[in-house]
């Protein structure tokens, strides 16, 4: 039997992890080369609709072990359960790697992007599931503070709510602060390799809103290259200048989203649809990372749309912008909404009891 293209595409170097809730799903991506996971509140929430079977013998399991507990509660102790479980199945990976590899992003929670204090404090006990769990804190003014005190205190971050340049060098400083304090320690901090997510798809979603309610008229998919010319100019941007943390890209839209970033250096999270999707369909995997984007697409890029000047452009904003950019809105909007639906399912399985 041919390889499979997620195969073919580790056998370049290139890594990807596996972007989903089920731990199942997980198993299948590592079987197909995947060295990670990720999760967030509404991948949870999306695998309790799709995975019914899975995912309310756990909430009905969890309601009798803890009559006190909370809605929120038993819908952290949920995400406790299904962040252990993909931990243990990139455990192998992990320690075939010596620790390299092989770890689960988990959130903290989308209530806290306010506060420094509650997202060392709940990110601190989702590190101590598994040694094979890495914190996502959004890249906003307040989660740099955060980011740099998880760092200091030796634990692996993963950068989220981010898609532009200026956050991903802003997160970079802020692991350095965080590491440089981790030495100060007498901690091992080489052994802390943080990551950036840049959520590339979340940017063109944004750029065609934008279009649409300003009456814009694009040529007919350049908006499909935006968040894959923002990645690609950051990866040139850190690889010269050695900046610290891997970018890792995500929030997946179409195939391009894959194929015209595969490399080494980096990582891609995949929803487990589309990279199965690409596993049947797409040709094969190719180097594309260090290929540029054509000059002409950047060029009306930047003449229509400030907002991609502003994600593009290693100083088009300060950290105090980044929780007004408007991807940043949006997504922290569905981060909220997803976390709710997952509560109204706990919930509904509560008054159901």
């Amino acid at each position: 039997m041919s390889p499979s293209r997620m195969s073919q595409m580790t056998a370049l170097g290139a890594d990807w992890w596996n972007d989903s809730g089920v731990p199942a799903e997980l198993g299948e991506a590592v079987a197909h080369g995947a060295v990670g996971g990720t999760s967030n509140p509404v991948i949870v929430s999306q695998a309790v609709k799709a995975q019914p079977a899975l995912c309310h013998p756990i909430i009905d399991r969890l309601i009798a072990e803890h009559p006190a507990a909370t809605e929120d509660d038993l819908a952290w102790k949920l995400i406790h359960t299904l962040a252990t479980d993909a931990a243990a199945r990139l455990r192998p990976v992990y320690e075939a790697t010596r620790g390299a590899k092989g770890f689960l992003s988990s959130q903290v929670s989308p209530k806290y992007y306010r506060s420094k204090e509650l997202m060392v404090e709940q990110a601190t006990r989702l590190a101590a599931l598994a040694p094979n769990i890495a914190i996502k804190i959004p890249a906003v003014e307040v989660g740099l503070g955060a980011i740099e005190e998880l760092t200091a205190r030796g634990i692996r971050v993963n950068a989220t709510v981010s898609f532009t340049i200026p956050q991903a060098f802003a997160v970079s400083a802020a692991f350095d602060r965080g590491l440089a304090r981790a030495r100060a320690a007498g901690r091992e901090a080489d052994a802390i390799r943080p990551y950036i997510t840049l959520m590339i798809g979340r940017l063109d979603d944004h750029l065609k809103r934008v279009a649409e309610r300003e009456g814009l008229a694009p040529s007919p998919g350049l908006l499909d290259w935006a968040g894959i010319a923002v990645f690609k100019q950051a990866h040139r941007l850190f690889r010269q200048r050695g900046c610290t943390g891997t970018l890792l890209a995500a929030a997946y839209r179409h195939e391009g989203h894959w194929s015209q970033i595969i490399g080494r250096e980096v990582l891609q999270t995949i929803p487990y649809t589309w990279w199965t999707k690409f596993n049947a369909t797409a040709g094969e995997p190719a180097p594309t990372l260090e290929q540029p984007v054509d000059e002409g697409i950047l060029a009306e890029l930047r003449a229509k749309f400030p907002d991609f000047v502003r994600a593009y452009d290693e100083n088009g904003m300060a950290p105090a912008e980044f929780l007004g950019y408007g991807p940043t809105q949006h997504t922290l909007r569905q981060f909220l909404g997803g976390y709710d639906d997952l509560v109204a399912a706990v919930r509904a399985r509560l008054l159901a009891a």
